[in-house]
């Protein structure tokens, strides 16, 4: 491992912006290079692999932006002037008479003599076919003009990008039927313990639903993520040293659950015969424990067993370091300060991340923030940051942090 994965003092409480610090210089030496030409529908989510670069003017020449008149202003005396030609969106005009104006209509090209669009609202149509316009006008009025959105050669999205619908519908504008993006990342998800079972399976003597599988699975398809799911570790060494074995064409091996010095832990057994583990004390709440490693050079992260900590540690730490991993730069989740709807009276030591949403624009609070109960965050929009050694009264402001964005 890089010696910046390593913690601080032995016993000590890693901020969390530390860990996060580390976690993206891990990514960055450690980045995809790998990319793929795809058609522009299988995109969602994916990051560009290089600069995407504008080959054309937009608009390709002037257009106008309203239904009405295009005229020079130089022929306008305040009479009624004659209308010559008529032209729709995808027509090309021809050259506008002297003394006369062109009905046009939004997205047609502006004809060749003409400097200004009048809308269609302050014209009117007298008796002998003439416009009669009852505004003043100015040079370039309602005229979008050619390169107004973008210039051949111009930078248009940055390699690193992540590509929503918008980015998407801007490269096809520009005529982009595919695009060069970083491969997916692979993502071996596993989880441990003999007293997890699948849904579908009766649940014997202290057993439960493994939950955490089914979150990650599905949030890192949501990033664009190749999921290889690896299932369940039983607590044998061997059947764990035979899983970790297959899983040597993955990117990053995510697993939840406890690694530790205990006497079943037997992934921690496994990781450190063939690579290398660190235990990362966070000062975080939910989510204190994470390990941090890499089996046979394929880097390990292991988050936290209790639901509310997987969510939180995960879209915090984990999503922030597979998107570096492609090469997105901005990385941090969207935040804002908003009002606080409760009373927060004890301060603690550990960053805390309550689960929360806005109403009537204050931040509530579920009533129960156990890191075990995952219905906190089916209830909650968002995150509410509560730093360490703070206090809150009913109106302080805090930070939010909605859960669309970190859910990608």
């Amino acid at each position: 491992m890089n010696p910046a994965g390593k913690p601080g003092k032995t016993g000590s409480l890693m901020p969390v912006e530390v860990a996060l610090a580390r976690l993206l210089e891990m990514a960055d030496v450690s980045r995809i290079v790998e990319s793929e030409y795809l058609p522009l529908a299988q995109l969602e989510g994916r990051v560009l692999a290089r600069d995407m670069v504008s080959t054309l003017d937009l608009p390709p020449w002037p257009n106008s932006a309203m239904d009405g008149y295009a005229l020079n202003l130089a022929d306008w005396t305040g009479e009624p002037m004659p209308v010559s030609q008529k032209i729709f969106a995808g027509q090309a005009p021809e050259l506008l008479e002297p003394g006369t104006c062109a009905r046009i209509f939004t997205g047609a090209p502006v004809p060749p003599g003409a400097d200004c669009v009048e809308m269609q609202e302050n014209a009117v149509i007298e008796a002998n076919e003439r416009v009669r316009f009852t505004e003043p006008m100015v040079s370039g009025q309602n005229v979008r003009p050619q390169g107004q959105e973008t210039t051949v050669g111009e930078l248009i999205l940055s390699a690193g990008t992540r590509l929503g619908p918008i980015e998407l519908g801007l490269a096809a504008s520009l005529g982009c039927a595919d695009l060069d993006v970083i491969r997916k990342p692979r993502v071996a998800v596993l989880s441990t313990g003999d007293e997890l079972v699948e849904p579908g399976t009766a649940l014997g003597p202290g057993q439960i639903y493994n939950s955490n599988r089914v979150v990650l699975c599905s949030w890192l398809q949501r990033l664009g993520c190749e999921v290889l799911d690896a299932g369940i570790l039983p607590d044998d060494l061997p059947t764990t040293r035979a899983r970790l074995g297959e899983l040597e064409e993955a990117d990053l091996i995510l697993s939840t659950g406890g690694v530790s010095v205990g006497e079943a832990d037997f992934l921690g057994v496994a990781l450190r015969e063939e690579g290398e583990l660190t235990l990362w004390k966070l000062a975080i709440k939910p989510g204190k424990p994470l390990t941090v490693g890499h089996f046979r050079g394929v880097p390990v992260i292991g988050l936290p067993g209790n639901p509310a900590s997987t969510l939180v540690t995960f879209a915090l730490l984990t999503k922030p370091y597979l998107l570096r991993r492609q090469g997105v730069q901005d990385v941090e989740p969207l935040k804002f300060p908003v009002p606080a709807g409760f009373v927060w009276p004890q301060a603690g030591n550990r960053r805390e991340f309550l689960r929360g949403r806005l109403e009537q624009g204050q931040a509530t609070i579920y009533r129960n923030q156990s890191s075990g109960v995952l219905r906190s965050a089916a209830w909650a929009d968002g995150l509410v940051e509560v730093q360490e050694g703070r206090t809150l009264a009913q109106g302080d402001m805090v930070p939010f942090i909605p859960l669309s964005d970190l859910l990608g």
